[in-house]
């Protein structure tokens, strides 16, 4: 899995087999090796990995980052970011794509709603209260 996470967040990147080893230190090959499964980073190489692809080390070992069949287009807006596993605490890694797709930074406030049969959703908390303030003025 995580030779096709690594050339999936390279190529998403538009970055060569090449760049990605000159910026590692390592050769074209090991790059090659490593997405083609013959071979795996070593810790200390995972951990430059996940610095120069700018993903999180769970990000570059576990998630299963998908790919849309040939040809197939993405519907506008809607995104596949891959699997989270929730923490012993309930604590939760959102995925390097999606904070950027978002802009999410450190501090920022997000609510999270609930709906039992189909899931949670975050939603941008200052968009949530804006909504909820013009709800309440349509409601006056």
């Amino acid at each position: 899995m995580i030779g096709g996470n690594i050339q999936y967040l390279r190529k998403s990147r538009n970055m060569t087999q090449e760049t990605l080893a000159e910026q590692l230190g390592v050769s074209r090959q090991t790059v090659a090796k490593w997405e083609s499964g013959e071979s795996a980073p070593d810790l200390e190489m995972a951990e430059k990995l996940s610095q120069v692809l700018d993903a999180s080390l769970d990000e570059l070992v576990h998630a299963p980052f998908e790919r849309m069949p040939e040809g197939e287009k993405r519907q506008k807006g809607k995104h596949i970011f891959g699997v989270v596993t929730v923490g012993e605490k309930g604590q939760i890694v959102i995925p390097v794509q999606a904070r950027r797709v978002f802009d999410m930074k450190p501090g920022d406030q997000w609510m999270v709603l609930g709906d039992e049969d189909r899931g949670l959703a975050l939603v941008n908390a200052h968009f949530f209260l804006k909504a909820a303030e013009v709800f309440a003025r349509d409601k006056e």
